[in-house]
């Protein structure tokens, strides 16, 4: 009940139509000649729906890891307050704000390397549920994974920092008189 028809130009999409609608014209008058587009508007047309859900995937993705940032910020902040004791005795023995800094950040980035692990090996594991949404990429893309820890890492590694900044600061006569 339909026909499509395709050609090739070098002339602007404008001018072609009116040379199309006029040639389908002329074989049969009853012919409606309508939808008529470029080719690369048709493959923008038929790729739509997944633009959209990569958009929203990676929308996602990105509130995800603002969350996963404000979240981790929030549980070292918390683990070093809980620490400003034994804090404030380091200081008081003689270490130096970046040693305070050192071990805060370690104590994170190595929570932050354990999670990484566990998080490649359970997306090893289920590579094979997500290889047919994948295009142009392959499900074992070691690059991929790389940049996905190392993004986690770097992360946590700044979340872990500015609590231990603070930390660092801190005075130890304050700390351990607050118990």
């Amino acid at each position: 009940s339909t026909a499509s028809v395709v050609t090739r130009s070098a002339l602007p999409p404008g001018s072609v139509t009116n040379q199309v609608r006029s040639e389908i014209r002329e074989l049969d008058p009853n012919l409606a000649a309508y939808d008529i587009q470029t080719m690369q508007a048709r493959i923008e047309r038929s790729l739509a729906p997944q633009r959209l859900a990569m958009l929203a995937l990676g929308t996602f993705a990105g509130l995800s890891l603002l969350l996963t940032t404000l979240g981790v910020y929030g549980v070292m902040r918390y683990t070093t307050q809980q620490r400003n004791q034994e804090i404030g005795i380091l200081v008081a023995l003689g270490a130096q704000p970046r040693d305070i800094v050192g071990l805060v950040v370690r104590q994170g980035v190595a929570m932050s390397l354990l999670g990484a692990s566990i998080g490649l090996a359970a997306a090893l594991a289920l590579t094979r549920l997500m290889s047919g949404l994948l295009f142009g990429v392959s499900p074992h893309d070691p690059s991929t994974f790389a940049a996905v820890a190392a993004l986690l890492v770097a992360v946590t590694l700044v979340a872990s920092w500015l609590p231990a900044r603070s930390a660092s600061r801190l005075d130890p006569a304050i700390a351990l008189r607050a118990e």
